[in-house]
């Protein structure tokens, strides 16, 4: 059974979601390690209510981002993690070869549109408004080097709605995301045994 790093930023919504899927059998993982890149991130104590181990590693505390990712890579290896789910991850992460394909993201809109630097949570939503899109919906890739860039695993769409607000919009796509991420995990694992 693979082993899981949870990756979080903020209230870790997603990485609670993926840690229960596992327990109730619907992702054959197992998680060992949420990692938050802010000590003030919400989601540490909701993890660690869910008996997660955590670890923080600040960006700020690094000199380049490859010194940074290599000590967020360093501490997954240590939990024994074979795979990387960001979860609301907001720090950029170089991608060595030993991590290549095993690093997932979830990100709030349809890649390859309202993807790249700058396009996370609400702004996403905020973009996909203004250009008067039809839809909208969630995205789960593989990460490489570039912003919501890798291949894409699996996408579920969310219709945009007549007077839609970005809010209204964000709280739809992150039900899609509650979704969407356990399913493109499990398939995701299944591909690799």
């Amino acid at each position: 059974m693979k082993r899981l790093a949870l990756f979080i930023s903020g209230t870790g919504g997603n990485a609670v979601n993926l840690l229960r899927a596992c327990r109730e059998g619907r992702v054959q993982a197992l998680p060992v390690l949420g990692l938050a890149s802010t000590a003030t991130a919400g989601g540490i104590a909701r993890l660690e209510t869910e008996g997660l181990p955590t670890a923080v590693v600040v960006r700020k505390d690094f000199e380049s981002d490859e010194a940074f990712s290599e000590a967020c890579y360093q501490a997954a290896e240590q939990a024994g993690a074979d795979v990387i789910c960001l979860c609301g991850w907001l720090k950029k992460l170089t991608v060595p070869r030993r991590w290549e394909g095993r690093i997932l993201n979830i990100h709030p809109g349809l890649l390859p549109k309202y993807g790249g630097p700058g396009m996370y949570g609400i702004h996403v939503h905020r973009a996909v408004l203004a250009a008067g899109e039809s839809e909208s919906g969630a995205t789960v890739h593989l990460v490489d080097g570039e912003y919501d860039h890798g291949r894409i695993l699996r996408q579920l769409r969310v219709p945009v709605l007549s007077g839609d607000t970005p809010e209204d919009l964000q709280r739809r796509v992150y039900a899609a995301e509650m979704e969407l991420y356990p399913l493109a995990l499990a398939a995701y694992l299944a591909e690799q045994t």
